[in-house]
């Protein structure tokens, strides 16, 4: 009897314990709830479409790249030939925004102009992305665009984009499109990119065709290394199917769809299709790999990474854009620790949820594409 007494007290305190640890754990995970109001409406009877990228610079402003072709003549109406009824019109590709959703610029081409009743391409030297992809603003608030479509590079605008300040990767004009992960001078569809400012390189996830990291001075656009998984050199030949079943793959699935650099020198990249995301340190040494949803079939489940910003950067939040939610990691582990939102048309759901960014306080910011064409501010109630 005495015995059994003392099984019972062990199970009872193992599982007080258990139920502790996860109370601490739930805790500890943040929490959030959609802000249905932001952003404000748009001047000009402006209408989004797919939005490729968000990002919050070192002011706490929010910026989107989004891709007005991908609107409907339905969704825009008003530019039809006639007009087939009073609204929309296509916003110009860039747009910035306060914290309260006030639009506080917008530019990039091509726009529709309603003066002219025609499309403007009125970018520095006519160069802009066939298909926006990505956004990020660096610490001197200059915008860098990428774009997934066939001879998109990287180009780096000023805050207004009246001035081109660099591109990165050659544009052979016989040859717009090339897969070549070797290539040091080319990039294939490039999909996201971020900084380190102290080294002055811009780390570049390249992308839809090639399957590697390449990093360039942010100021010259000078080479400087890549990598492909693992750290091996990456290499371009078909990989068998992907199953939750297989081996990870040796090399990049593909598309590379975001790249992240922690404040302690790690360098987060989103191998989509592979549903994983793999660690390096910045000389692209391999450090760990985490698989995210690894049941998902349908484009992946690893599309972007953000990383929260308090001390010691504790999770990261991944956007999820074919189980429509973001997925909350513990950075430590890589492990599933929470989500946000699922599928869904209503504020605080998603369609394809395609990036996340974060401010200072620790509110989350999502755009979507396919037929989502929004974004969306989460604030982080605890």
């Amino acid at each position: 009897m005495f015995k059994l007494a003392v099984l019972f007290c062990q199970s009872l305190l193992v599982l007080l314990a258990v139920t502790l640890s996860q109370s601490l754990l739930a805790q500890s995970v943040p929490q959030f709830a959609v802000d249905a109001g932001w952003p404000k409406p748009l001047p000009n009877d402006w209408i989004i479409g797919q939005v490729a990228g968000i990002d919050v610079d070192h002011n706490d402003t929010i910026w989107i790249v989004h891709r007005p072709h991908s609107l409907t003549a339905q969704e825009a109406a008003a530019i039809q030939t006639p007009p087939t009824a009073l609204c929309c019109v296509p916003a110009p590709s860039v747009l910035q925004f306060d914290q309260e959703g006030n639009l506080l610029q917008a530019w990039g081409g091509p726009y529709w102009d309603r003066r002219t009743s025609s499309w403007v391409d009125d970018s520095p030297s006519q160069v802009w992305p066939t298909n926006e992809h990505g956004i990020k603003v660096d610490s001197e608030g200059n915008v860098w665009l990428a774009g997934n479509g066939e001879g998109d590079q990287v180009l780096k605008y000023n805050n207004d984009g009246s001035e081109l300040l660099l591109v990165i990767g050659e544009l052979d004009r016989d040859r717009p499109y090339q897969v070549d992960s070797s290539d040091t001078s080319r990039l294939a569809r490039p999909a996201e990119l971020d900084f380190d400012e102290v080294a002055r390189e811009v780390y570049i996830a390249d992308g839809y065709g090639n399957r590697r990291i390449i990093v360039f001075d942010m100021d010259t656009g000078e080479y400087k290394r890549h990598w492909g998984a693992y750290g091996y050199a990456p290499e371009d030949s078909a990989l068998p199917p992907y199953t939750p079943e297989s081996t990870p793959a040796p090399q990049f699935r593909g598309p590379v769809h975001s790249v992240r650099l922690s404040d302690d020198g790690l360098v987060y990249v989103a191998d989509r299709t592979g549903d994983r995301i793999q660690v390096f340190q910045k000389n692209g040494d391999f450090v760990e790999e985490g698989l995210i949803a690894p049941w998902t079939l349908a484009n992946g489940s690893v599309w972007d990474i953000e990383i929260s910003p308090e001390a010691g950067q504790a999770f990261l939040y991944v956007a999820d854009g074919a189980n429509k939610r973001i997925w909350i990691v513990e950075r430590e582990s890589l492990e599933l620790v929470g989500e946000i939102g699922s599928g869904g048309r209503n504020a605080g759901f998603f369609d394809w949820v395609h990036n996340v960014a974060i401010d200072s306080e620790g509110n989350i910011y999502t755009s979507e594409v396919n037929e989502g064409k929004r974004v969306q501010k989460f604030l982080r109630t605890e």
